[in-house]
């Protein structure tokens, strides 16, 4: 059984950065795709990023592309959002996942962490 815990959120001012982590163990991430999202009170979980963790490919929901950047270090069996540019908009609890299909959908992933708290003030 996959164990996911993220990590690294926090109150930040609109404009700063932020690196979530999120730290896999119980299981092998050979072949998987680690994915992240974001739940904002009142709305539905949304698709941020995910990553390939063999072949490093990365998926990108359009709010995100161009400020956040997924990665991995397959050593640590630790993954990365790092986030830049942080709006009010980015404000939500963030969940990373691990699954062994390409999607960025939720239902489609096996393993979830209990999620950090992003809050960004204007």
């Amino acid at each position: 059984q996959m164990h996911l815990v993220e990590s690294g959120g926090g109150l930040v001012q609109a404009g700063d950065s932020l690196r979530l982590s999120c730290a896999a163990s119980g299981g092998t991430l050979r072949r998987s795709v680690m994915g992240w999202f974001r739940q904002a009170p009142g709305k539905e979980r949304e698709f941020v990023a995910s990553i390939h963790w063999t072949g490093g490919f990365t998926d990108y929901a359009d709010s995100a592309m161009g400020r956040f950047t997924i990665s991995r270090d397959s050593a640590e069996n630790t993954g990365y959002l790092q986030m830049n540019s942080l709006k009010p908009d980015d404000t939500a609890r963030y969940y990373c996942a691990v699954g062994w299909k390409w999607t960025r959908s939720a239902g489609e992933y096996d393993f979830w962490g209990q999620g950090t708290l992003v809050t960004v003030s204007s």
